[in-house]
């Protein structure tokens, strides 16, 4: 996934079972097939992708920018 699609808030990015991409402001939570906002926080959907081989490991915490 490209990062400049991410926004400056996000510090969490994640792909679902169904190869979409989102970004979190919060660490998401893990459901049955993807990720789920924890009820604080911003997120937004980055784009489509691949579906991967094991979407549990597609988890990364961003480094902080521009804050």
């Amino acid at each position: 996934m490209n990062l400049d699609k991410a926004p400056e808030w996000a510090r969490w990015l994640a792909q679902d079972a169904d190869g979409a991409w989102w970004a979190y402001e919060a660490e998401p939570n893990q459901q049955h097939n993807g990720w789920y906002e924890n009820e604080v926080g911003r997120i937004v959907k980055l784009g489509m992708g691949e579906p991967p081989a094991d979407w549990t490991t597609t988890l990364t915490r961003l480094p902080a920018r521009g804050d």
